[in-house]
């Protein structure tokens, strides 16, 4: 498949900061790509990087095979976390500005955005927003799709209805890089890229992310108890319906558990992608 855009070994500093440190990554035509990583990771200044709205420090930066330009960024369509809205014109005065700068004024504007075509972008409820903006990132039906957090602030009906967009416009061919903190949302990616600390911890599908990873799981009668005692000691745990999962072996897990007269169930289970994912951003040389 085509390579749309790339960063090979690109570091961005800011002063004695380094943001982004020897990164690699590339998307390429008809796949979606999950840039996952807590606040501060680098996420957002690498999309920047690759799109050209920033100069790497270090290492090399391709937008469509060459150095991002405006031509380039022509053929990208970009939901940044701020949504890109003017927020005192309408949903049609915004179209109407996209389309021009796009130079593609004689595209109407889409039914599903076109009820709120009237409505001053910023009174609109900021799952509503999101909409709109991922329509007007769509409207020149751009090769390459980035999106940072998309979903933030949007309801489960309005997130399935977005990554529903997502599969379609991947399924015509362009490529996609997305942004999120939501591991369900992780796992629909055909790829994931794991960033901590300004650097790639680790990338693959989910299923090789999440690799061999096991967690202990627990199943007692005074869940809340047991909840209780493995938080108090020092345990990473997590409540998931009858069950609580611990990162952390069953003999150090069970033996706490023993030691306080709890009768529980203790069982090594299969980590999921979000267990995965803290312990990889928890302990990143270690990943």
């Amino acid at each position: 498949m085509e390579v749309l855009t790339e960063a090979r070994n690109a570091s961005r500093r800011f002063g004695a900061f380094t943001a982004v440190s020897g990164v690699d990554l590339l998307v390429k035509r008809g796949e979606v790509v999950g840039l996952l990583g807590a606040n501060g990771a680098g996420k957002t200044t690498l999309i920047r990087l690759l799109l050209g709205l920033l100069q790497p420090s270090d290492g090399l930066v391709r937008l469509f095979g060459s150095p991002p330009s405006l031509e380039g960024r022509r053929r990208v369509g970009y939901v940044p976390q701020t949504l890109g809205l003017y927020a005192g014109l309408t949903v049609a005065e915004n179209w109407a500005f996209t389309a021009a700068a796009f130079r593609n004024v004689s595209t109407p504007i889409p039914e599903r955005i076109a009820a709120w075509k009237h409505e001053l972008a910023g009174s609109l409820p900021l799952g509503t927003q999101r909409q709109v903006a991922f329509a007007l990132a769509l409207s020149h039906e751009p090769e390459l799709l980035v999106l940072d957090e998309p979903t933030s602030g949007v309801g489960p009906l309005g997130r399935a209805r977005l990554w529903e967009d997502i599969r379609y416009t991947a399924d015509r061919g362009s490529g996609l890089l997305v942004t999120t903190h939501n591991m369900e949302e992780a796992e629909q990616c055909d790829r994931l890229v794991v960033m901590a600390d300004g650097k790639v911890v680790t990338s693959g599908t989910a299923a090789e992310i999440i690799g061999g990873r096991k967690v202990t799981e627990v199943r007692c009668k005074d869940w809340s108890r047991a909840f209780r005692l493995l938080d108090a000691n020092g345990f990473s745990v997590q409540g998931h319906g009858p069950a609580l999962r611990v990162a952390a072996s069953a003999a150090d897990v069970g033996g706490l558990i023993s030691r306080e007269g709890l009768d529980a169930t203790i069982e090594v289970v299969a980590a999921n992608l979000e267990e995965a994912f803290v312990a990889m951003v928890s302990t990143p040389a270690a990943a």
